[in-house]
């Protein structure tokens, strides 16, 4: 078992060879989610529990309900929650995101938020561990299964926030206007100013009117590779 700081004071994550290690990608679409007036959240496929953490840690007031088919990630999520102490307000459910129906109330919540696998089975880009490959790519769950899921929880007006890949952006939207989840919200995320963009973050609104605003690109390094001023205050650095 290995540990990280998030920042200095800040959230500590338990990590393990069994679940999907911590990434900036969790890190940055819970800054860019801001739990803001929502009181509770979801986090579908939590994985080690960071954006649960994160955003729980930053508002007082959420409590967040997380989920994930591996038991191992059900419970790293929970030691996780207990080492920061927020065992009281998040909520671990080992289980299946397209057993939506089964596990959830319609519209209980104001906010969703999900890093789900990236890749589509069979693309050549998944891991060799069977834990950590269910993380990468859809053999357990597709794009289309979360975001239904997403759809079905998400009280009318709530928003939901994913970190996706760019190359699959337009399944995204598509899946998210054919489940009744308006675009309303997308932001780039680029190594550098000069580099093509690595990571998307986007919102949505569950029957939201159509318009979608477009951040300026969240850029990570400077061109001499030092972090920039919002990756700084991301970390608290």
């Amino acid at each position: 078992m290995r540990y990280e700081e998030l920042w200095r004071g800040g959230p500590i994550i338990a990590q393990s060879e069994n679940v999907f290690r911590l990434g900036s990608d969790s890190v940055l679409l819970s800054a860019f989610a801001q739990a803001g007036r929502a009181k509770k959240a979801c986090d579908l496929g939590c994985g080690s529990g960071i954006i649960s953490i994160h955003l729980a840690f930053n508002n007082k007031s959420l409590t967040v309900d997380a989920i994930d088919i591996s038991e191992d990630a059900a419970e790293l999520t929970r030691e996780n929650a207990a080492l920061n102490g927020l065992s009281g307000r998040i909520n671990v459910i080992c289980g299946d995101i397209r057993r939506h129906r089964e596990l959830f109330d319609a519209g209980a919540y104001d906010l969703v938020v999900t890093n789900p696998p990236y890749f589509a089975e069979a693309s050549g880009k998944s891991a060799k561990a069977l834990p950590i490959a269910t993380a990468r790519d859809e053999r357990q769950c597709s794009l289309s299964d979360i975001v239904e899921a997403a759809a079905y929880i998400t009280r009318w007006g709530g928003r939901f926030a994913i970190v996706y890949r760019p190359e699959r952006l337009s399944e995204l939207f598509c899946a998210m206007t054919a489940a009744g989840i308006e675009p309303k919200r997308l932001r780039m995320v680029q190594h550098k100013a000069d580099s093509a963009p690595n990571l998307v973050l986007a919102e949505g609104r569950r029957g939201g009117k159509p318009g979608l605003k477009i951040d300026p690109p969240l850029i990570m390094a400077e061109y001499d590779g030092t972090d920039t001023a919002e990756i700084k205050r991301i970390y608290r650095r």
